[in-house]
C-alpha cells in the first residue's frame, strides 16, 4: 500500500506546488498595479507573494482558496441553498445520469443491430462515428431550442446532450465486445443449433461484458461534460454550468474554479462506482482477473 501511495503522493505534491508557482506569477501583474496605485514602493518579495495568493478576484487562485471556497459553499450551507454546490451538483448530476442511462441503452442497442446485421454496418456505423465531429457547442444549443419548441424543458434536453455524448463509446466498445467471441467459440454455438439470440445471450453479451464496462468509464464522463455544456447556452440558473456562468459573468474565477474540481470530483466517483460495478460483475461471472 506505501509502495503505491508514494508516487501518488509525490505527483499530487509536484501538481500543488506548479499550481501555487503559476498563481504567483499570473496574479503578479495586477498586484504590482494595485502597489502603484496605492504609492507603495519596495514591497518584498515575500509581501508580494502573500498578496498574489490572497487576491479577492485573482487571474489563477490558490488551491487553498478554491479548498476554503468548496468548503463555504458545501459544509457552510444548506443543500437547499441555490449558493450550495451540493444544491448545483445535484442537478448536474441528475441529468448526467438520465443521459447516461439512456446513452448506454441506446449503444447497446445499436452494437446489437449492427453486429448482426451487414446492412446496418456499413450503412450505420459511419453515421455514428461522424456524428462526433459535430462539436457539442454547435449542437446544444440547437438541441435546446428544438426540445423549448416543442415543450420539452428541465431535465431532459441537458439529459440529451449528455446521451449525444455518452452513446458513442458504449456503442463502439460493444461493437467490439458483441464481435470478440472465436471463431470456434461461434461455430460451437452453431453444432448445439443455437439461434442468434441464445447465441447473443449465451457467448456474446458475456464476452462484451468486460468491454462494455471499460466504454461505460468514458461514457459517464463525458455524460457529465454533456450536461454542463447542455446548462450553458441556456443561461440556467441552477447546476455546475450555472456556476461556471455567473462566475464568467462576475469575474469571480474562484467560484469558476471550485465547479470546476467538483465537477471533477463527481466524474472521478463516477468512473470509481462503475469500476466497483465492473469488479463485482465480472467476479460474478467468474471473468476477474
Amino acid at each position: 500500500m506505501s509502495g503505491t501511495a508514494g508516487p501518488v503522493i509525490v505527483v499530487v505534491a509536484v501538481i500543488f506546488a506548479a499550481w501555487y508557482v503559476a498563481a504567483v506569477l499570473l496574479n503578479t501583474p495586477f498586484q504590482r498595479d494595485t502597489y502603484e496605485r496605492a504609492g507603495q514602493e519596495n514591497v518584498s518579495i515575500a509581501r508580494l507573494i502573500t498578496d498574489t495568493l490572497a487576491q479577492e478576484r485573482p487571474v489563477m487562485p490558490a488551491p487553498h482558496q478554491v479548498a476554503v471556497e468548496i468548503w463555504k459553499t458545501t459544509a457552510e450551507k444548506k443543500v437547499t441553498s441555490k449558493r450550495s454546490l451540493v444544491y448545483h451538483s445535484g442537478i448536474t448530476l441528475s441529468s448526467t445520469l438520465l443521459g447516461f442511462l439512456i446513452g448506454t441503452t441506446l449503444g447497446i442497442g445499436l452494437a446489437v443491430l449492427i453486429v448482426h446485421s451487414r446492412v446496418l454496418d456499413k450503412s450505420l456505423m459511419p453515421w455514428i462515428i461522424s456524428s462526433q465531429t459535430i462539436p457539442i457547442l454547435a449542437i446544444a444549443p440547437m438541441i435546446i431550442v428544438v426540445l423549448n419548441a416543442i415543450g420539452i424543458t428541465g431535465t431532459l434536453p441537458k439529459a440529451m446532450i449528455s446521451t449525444y455524448l455518452s452513446f458513442f463509446p458504449v456503442t463502439v466498445g460493444m461493437v467490439k465486445g458483441l464481435r470478440s467471441p472465436e471463431i470456434i467459440q461461434l461455430d460451437l454455438m452453431k453444432t448445439y443449433s443455437a439461434s442468434q439470440g441464445q447465441t447473443l445471450l449465451k457467448l456474446r453479451l458475456p464476452s462484451a461484458a468486460p468491454f462494455l464496462f471499460a466504454s461505460m468509464k468514458v461514457a459517464v464522463a463525458a455524460s457529465l461534460v454533456g450536461a454542463i455544456v447542455g446548462e450553458l447556452p441556456t443561461g440556467a440558473v441552477a447546476g455546475l454550468g450555472a456556476r461556471l456562468l455567473a462566475g464568467s459573468y462576475y469575474g469571480q474565477t474562484i467560484q469558476i474554479w471550485s465547479a470546476l474540481i467538483v465537477a471533477a470530483v463527481i466524474a472521478a466517483s463516477l468512473v470509481t462506482i462503475v469500476g466497483v460495478s465492473e469488479r463485482i460483475v465480472l467476479k460474478r461471472m467468474g471473468m476477474a482477473q
